[in-house]
């Protein structure tokens, strides 16, 4: 154990070292935002802060919840970068068509096409940016371009669209769509103008765009290879590691009966139930929000018919679909943790049901609140600032405004204030669950912290600055430290029920937790390939995102180990359903984090899937596959824990459980993973730009294989309605009790 801690904490100050000196690294190589914009006829084009302006008038309305910004955001509209990038480029070499050869582009030679489209890339490659004044110099017909796709976006966020679920009046102001157009114009700008010194751009040469030359860039090809060998690498290493070392962590000693019965709970952990009923219902809300929003996907600004659009558009309503299911998620976990604390110290310490339901009140405010905040911001019910402060941010996972999220901060330290009350304590015992403890108050500790840094940037940080913390959140936060949590306070709950051995339990909890990080953390680069960020993240990103997948590969242990404990005595079929939840954990551990999460991670795949139907199908898999699926897990076994002596209608949970994971697998087979393939080979063939655009998207296949999305949605919804009857139903349950031979052994 000493090694293995040891090994933990070199892993855990090593990969943040690494993780940090890139962080320098984006900070002092991101894009330049330039003073002014100005033409080579010393015209002004872009004036002073209108770049800074137009991305907090593009987060206002919504930001990465309506189209993305260099592949990251929603699917339905245009990625914006990719889409001012192309249009700008087909209107400059019009313009040198028609004054060379009074033609337009399409109707030359190749051979004419060909010369035109090396003066477009000498053009919009050369980087004028002069460091010494802050001025971007660009030539007259840039700015040309630039007034044409003016008046191109002000009609869609003026007029709606329905290709793209933006509704009427999404912004109407000039003032506010020239600084937006400003802001598109500056990311893909970025996107295509060579590094000083460098053969790429700043995205390294992301998006796809033919015409201006954005090819995959040698780094791009050379550090995919790398990944893939890594990966290989690792899964054997990981393979005769295990079959040394793994310990079997199952005990023959299990007791005879239910530990929990004749349990009596302590207040605290009473109080915990009103958590998990709210889980349920925010878990129902979310489903509704996902229908919704899918449905905007086909039918643009209505819900079969109705004009739901003007009053609930697109943009809110995925912003609360992502944004509840963090929320419940989160919450299913944090009760978790506050149900075992009484458990962890075997005691209940003076005043801890008031801190249980002192930060229930405050999560309710803060999911209420920012909700509500988001919708007004988008309306645009919120003057000056105040988007900023109290309604939506336009970052997705982190949309909501920074008021909710100091209070959600404040919210997860007195979580963490209630677990240690009850964690130190039992560390005084310096019994053989100990090295449990310390791993449980290790990974609360990082869970409550490590939200912090979707606090380091401000109303006006680089784009590129801004996306290196914003993954410190989603990634870390969740992928890190809640993966961390989730083994322990699992294998805390079988060692407590006497099915594991604690000593060995804490064993396989900290190397797996070790295991995890060392490519968890630095694995967050995988994110910031082509986010104006250097190449170093590129590199680190690629070779520790393989690293994360190894570890995932090996989850037919952790099933099946699941299995046997269920099989080890009678009374154990009383907690079937929650292993069987466990199980499927682990299934969406390789399926939707490893399979479809490696699908995409290597920088060539990446380069061409990022932001496409790709994206969603590896986040459906993993976030609620894997982290919702655990969720619901921990709500099971505590509300199983509270009353160990019921009889469970298994027929309901038993459908709840096929319906929710069979309908997840289908929508993700049929519909997602075919529209992402077919996306891929358009981004391929012919640039990033047209596999987001309308004309490849309402195409009859495309529409086709949107539908069949209905299929698996229609059997996930049904399968989680049940599970909230389910749930709700055991909640408010009486007293029935089993009979004795089904709670123990003859």
């Amino acid at each position: 154990m000493k090694k293995l801690w040891i090994a933990f904490a070199a892993v855990f100050i090593i990969s943040f070292g690494v993780l940090i000196w890139i962080g320098t690294e984006i900070f002092r190589q991101a894009p330049p935002i330039p003073n002014e914009v100005v033409t080579t006829e010393g015209k002004v084009l872009i004036g002073s802060d209108e770049i800074s302006n137009g991305q907090n008038v593009w987060q206002a309305m919504g930001g990465m919840q309506v189209g993305s910004i260099w592949g990251h955001g929603s699917y339905v509209a245009p990625d914006w970068t990719a889409e001012y990038l192309h249009r700008e480029a087909v209107f400059i070499l019009n313009e040198f068509a028609r004054n060379d050869f009074s033609k337009d582009y399409d109707a030359l030679s190749s051979e004419q096409q060909a010369a035109l489209r090396q003066r477009l890339q000498d053009l919009v490659r050369r980087n004028n940016f002069d460091e010494k004044t802050g001025k971007l110099i660009v030539e007259p017909v840039r700015a040309r371009a630039f007034e044409e796709n003016l008046k191109y976006y002000s009609n869609i966020f003026a007029n709606g669209s329905k290709d793209f679920a933006i509704q009427k009046n999404a912004q109407s102001d000039p003032t506010k769509l020239r600084q937006m157009n400003s802001f598109f114009f500056w990311t893909a700008w970025a996107s295509a103008a060579n590094r000083p010194n460098k053969n790429i751009s700043y995205t390294s040469n992301f998006p796809a765009e033919p015409l201006v030359g954005n090819t995959a860039t040698n780094d791009t090809i050379l550090w995919t290879g790398v990944s893939v060998i890594i990966l290989i690498a690792g899964i054997g290493g990981i393979v005769w590691f295990l079959a040394g070392t793994r310990k079997e962590i199952s005990t023959d000693d299990a007791p005879h009966t239910d530990p929990f019965i004749g349990f009596n709970l302590f207040p605290s952990q009473k109080a915990t139930v009103k958590y998990f009923l709210v889980v349920s219902l925010l878990f129902v809300l979310q489903i509704v929000m996902g229908i919704i929003t899918a449905h905007y996907g086909v039918e643009g600004q209505g819900f079969y018919g109705i004009p739901l659009a003007e009053y609930l558009p697109y943009v809110v309503t995925r912003t609360w679909h992502t944004q509840l299911g963090i929320f419940w998620i989160a919450t299913s976990w944090l009760a978790a943790g506050l149900f075992i604390g009484p458990i962890v110290a075997g005691y209940e310490p003076k005043y801890q049901k008031l801190g249980v339901d002192i930060l229930f009140g405050a999560l309710l405010v803060v999911v209420l609140g920012s909700m509500a905040g988001q919708w007004a911001s988008v309306m645009h019910k919120l003057n000056g600032d105040m988007w900023f402060w109290f309604g939506h941010q336009g970052y997705e996972y982190v949309d909501l405004g920074r008021i909710w999220q100091i209070a959600l901060l404040i919210g997860l330290l007195l979580w963490l204030g209630l677990i240690m009350r009850t964690a130190i304590p039992a560390l005084k015992k310096n019994d053989n669950q100990k090295p449990l403890v310390i791993l449980y108050l290790i990974s609360t500790t990082g869970i409550a912290l490590f939200y912090s840094p979707g606090l380091f940037w401000g109303m006006r940080s680089n784009l590129s600055v801004v996306e290196y913390w914003r993954w410190w959140v989603v990634h870390l936060w969740v992928e890190g430290f809640f993966e961390v949590f989730a083994t322990v306070v699992v294998a805390f709950l079988f060692a407590k029920m006497g099915v594991i051995n604690p000593k060995s339990a804490a064993y396989a909890s900290l190397l797996s937790g070790a295991i995890y990080l060392s490519g968890g953390i630095i694995g967050t680069c995988h994110h910031l390939y082509f986010s104006g960020t250097p190449t170093v993240a590129l590199a680190f990103g690629s070779v520790f995102s393989a690293l994360e997948i190894v570890p995932l590969t090996m989850v037919g242990f952790e099933a099946w180990e699941n299995i046997h404990r269920l099989r080890s005595r009678k009374w154990l079929r009383q907690y079937k359903w929650v292993i069987y939840f466990f199980v499927a954990v682990a299934f969406w551990n390789l399926v939707g984090a490893g399979i479809f999460g490696f699908m995409i991670n290597p920088p060539i795949a990446l380069y061409y899937m990022q932001g496409l139907n790709t994206t969603p199908l590896h986040g459906h898999g993993a976030l609620y596959g894997v982290y919702g699926t655990l969720g619901l897990a921990l709500l099971l076994f505590c509300l199983r824990a509270m009353k160990p002596e019921l009889i469970w209608k298994e027929r309901l949970i038993k459908f709840a459980f096929w319906g929710i994971n069979g309908g997840m697998l289908a929508m993700m087979l049929f519909s997602l993973l075919p529209i992402g393939l077919l996306q891929t080979m358009e981004s391929v063939s012919h640039g990033y730009w047209s596999a987001r655009s309308p004309e490849f998207m309402q195409t009859e296949i495309m529409q086709f294989f949107r539908w069949m999305r209905i299929f698996g949605d229609v059997a996930f919804s049904i399968g989680a309605v049940a599970f909230v009857w389910f749930a709700i139903d055991l909640i408010f349950a009486g007293k029935e009790k089993a009979p004795v031979g089904e709670l123990a052994e003859a």
